[in-house]
């Protein structure tokens, strides 16, 4: 069977020879620890990230001051208002963990020759070295050229979280977009019963701001809503396709051949959510747990 372009490059970095460790310099001392904050400086995932906010505070704004502070019931805007305002803390909270947490980077230049013979490889075993960051680069790792940086089980770049989906904050990516579909969902459904009940009555006593400007503000929610609710349900759905298949985007975009060990779709559920299965699934404060989930698993 004729290899594709992907997999000869791959199997030129199965041979040792070709490692050229002369080539890479020592990786730079470490100035920050390990609890020190993840951020990716690109000025096109900054602008997106920030638009992200925008947009979710522009809802919060439309749906407390211009549906839920003028309703004329209590009990209508006290639990749509608490469980509004609930996702979106949570769709914040999550945007910031997936933006914020190291996704697996790969340590920086480490193929030295030092490194290279303190890993006492055994005769025949494959390593594989990548040639944009000098790294000595673990199985289903790739090179992101935002991030510059090799990730461990890399997904995609996204620019709305301004960094990489990848082993370490996957769940963060995921709840992100559960939670900003929820909140755009329940827009839309708050939208129309806005719109029912201001036709039933006079467009005047139905918002505090003057009746064009309650419809534009009415239908811009709408519009951002309906497009969010579109974008990040596929996504999310995307998301959860590939974590029970164990096998990311790059992966199946790539065709790469799989290696590792088939496990059941509710195992690769624990491997990114944590083991074993508790409400923390839903929390973005709570890093995944993985317990007795073996994160890589290899076909021998």
């Amino acid at each position: 069977m004729k290899s594709s372009p992907a997999n000869r490059g791959r199997d030129i970095e199965r041979q040792a020879g070709y490692l050229c460790p002369e080539h890479c310099m020592p990786p730079p001392p470490q100035t920050h620890s390990a609890g020190d904050m993840w951020f990716i400086r690109d000025g096109c995932g900054i602008v997106c990230g920030v638009i992200t906010w925008l947009l979710v505070l522009f809802a919060e704004f439309v749906v407390i001051f211009v549906m839920l502070l003028p309703s004329k019931s209590m009990l209508y805007s006290l639990v749509n208002g608490a469980l509004f305002n609930g996702l979106a803390f949570l769709a914040l909270a999550s945007h910031f963990k997936a933006m914020c947490t190291d996704p697996g980077a790969v340590p920086k230049g480490n193929a030295t020759k030092e490194f290279i013979e303190s890993l006492q490889l055994k005769p025949g075993q494959v390593v594989y070295k990548c040639p944009k960051c000098c790294s000595i680069k673990p199985d289903r790792a790739h090179h992101c050229s935002v991030c510059k940086r090799c990730i461990k089980k890399m997904d995609h770049h996204c620019p709305w979280v301004n960094n990489c989906v990848g082993e370490s904050n996957q769940k963060y990516f995921v709840l992100f977009t559960m939670y900003i579909a929820l909140i755009s969902l329940h827009a839309l459904i708050m939208v129309a019963v806005n719109f029912v009940l201001c036709f039933e009555e006079d467009w005047a006593k139905c918002s505090s701001f003057s009746p064009p400007t309650t419809l534009i503000l009415l239908i811009l929610l709408c519009f951002e809503s309906l497009l969010f609710l579109i974008f990040t349900a596929v996504m999310f759905g995307t998301q959860v396709h590939s974590i029970c298949n164990d096998e990311t985007g790059i992966e199946q975009l790539k065709k790469e051949e799989r290696r590792w060990a088939k496990r059941s779709k509710w195992m690769n559920m624990k491997v990114v959510f944590g083991h074993p299965f508790s409400v923390s699934w839903l929390s973005p404060f709570a890093p995944p747990d993985h317990g007795k989930a073996n994160l890589y698993q290899y076909v021998v």
